[in-house]
């Protein structure tokens, strides 16, 4: 067993090896034009084919950031003359909610739900919050923070008999379970390739051809000629998790149950985050309660895990919105470890975590005057 262990798989993924030996032609310009659109060409059918859609339905754009702004502010404003209110969660990514900020100042309207207590959006809410000018929902379909995976099915069912345009960013949640956007009822879903071995820079947005245009040109431009290996990268993440999908989800649920259920018996006074099911394969969100913000994940050195989002974390000093949309109060919230397990980590591994982690918390309660001592 090597250290540092990472298992902050949410924020990033490693690149796969035989994606990097794949995409280095590309970097190279070795390739000749016709192979050129030929590997965009296969890129396409392979996103295409593990989320469900038409290859005609995926646009390359530089990564989730991207494809959220296209999606809202693209339907937004492509739909403006029909209505302008939004509806989207109290804890979607940080990306979704600048949108709708930016949305607000310009005259749009925005209803964030709120979630139950593990964090899931009700389709009965968003039911309750459509009228007669709501123009786009937005719900994810993976929390990136807390694993919950939402409803989106029939939150789908929803739209479509209102004829409203339904968007999910299913970042976390596209290579690591399935995902088909007719089943889902989406009209449009975002995609990063660094969230599933693939590289930095690239994702995709799928838009289903019914939709009328988004009103947004992206940045990006030609995509077959800006970021070529970026493209063939994510094409290639797509039909490897395609292919381990069933066996690698398997084995990340065991090893996260393994996970909690050794904390739970080494650590007193710790709270799980998130649906206790119905979440990501790698996903685990503990809060410690009595640790002070933040003094629990600079104790642990050799062990690289986050204390909420990566967009987040280390630009605010808040606790994570996410938990306190959950009903945590605000110190229980800054005591919270997300663990994002990967292909990388092993029982051994976790084993290590768990002792490191409950010797930590013991040493750093035992500091505090008030905490009862066990």
């Amino acid at each position: 067993m090597k250290l540092p262990i990472y298992m902050d798989h949410h924020a990033t993924t490693p690149l796969d090896p035989t994606i990097l030996d794949a995409i280095k032609p590309f970097y190279l310009g070795s390739k000749s034009e016709g192979q050129c659109r030929d590997a965009v060409a296969v890129s396409r059918e392979r996103i295409a084919r593990l989320i469900g859609a038409d290859p005609s339905e995926i646009r390359f754009t530089s990564g989730a950031t991207e494809s959220d702004n296209l999606a809202v502010k693209g339907i937004a404003l492509a739909r403006r003359e029909r209505g302008n209110h939004i509806i989207t969660s109290q804890v979607e990514h940080k990306a979704i909610l600048d949108c709708c900020t930016s949305l607000e100042q310009q005259g749009f309207v925005v209803t964030y739900l709120p979630v139950d207590s593990d964090g899931m959006v009700s389709p009965e809410d968003v039911s309750h919050a459509i009228n007669e000018n709501t123009i786009l929902i937005t719900i994810a379909y993976g929390n990136n923070e807390i694993g919950s995976i939402n409803p989106v099915n029939a939150i789908g069912k929803i739209a479509r008999d209102k004829g409203l345009l339904l968007h999910t960013d299913a970042v976390q949640a596209v290579g690591k379970i399935p995902v088909s956007v007719n089943e889902l009822g989406v009209d449009l879903l975002s995609i990063s390739a660094h969230k599933m071995y693939g590289p930095k820079g690239i994702g995709a947005l799928y838009v289903r051809e019914s939709d009328p245009a988004i009103k947004m040109l992206s940045p990006l431009g030609d995509e077959s000629l800006l970021n070529l290996p970026g493209i063939v990268g994510l094409g290639l993440a797509c039909e490897i998790c395609e292919a381990v999908m069933d066996v690698e989800g398997e084995r990340l649920v065991s090893l996260r149950d393994h996970l909690y259920r050794s904390l739970s018996a080494s650590v007193d006074d710790i709270k799980l985050n998130g649906h206790p099911v119905r979440r990501l394969p790698g996903n685990l969100n503990v809060c410690f309660s009595g640790i002070e913000g933040g003094s629990l994940l600079l104790s642990l050195r050799d062990i690289a895990v986050s204390s909420g989002s990566a967009c987040t974390s280390r630009t605010t000093i808040d606790p994570s919105y996410v938990l306190m949309a959950l009903g945590r109060d605000r110190a229980l919230a800054e005591s919270a470890l997300r663990f994002g397990l990967g292909r990388g980590n092993t029982i051994e591994e976790v084993d290590y975590v768990v002792a490191t982690i409950a010797e930590t918390v013991g040493r750093l309660r035992s500091l505090l005057p008030n905490y009862p001592a066990s």
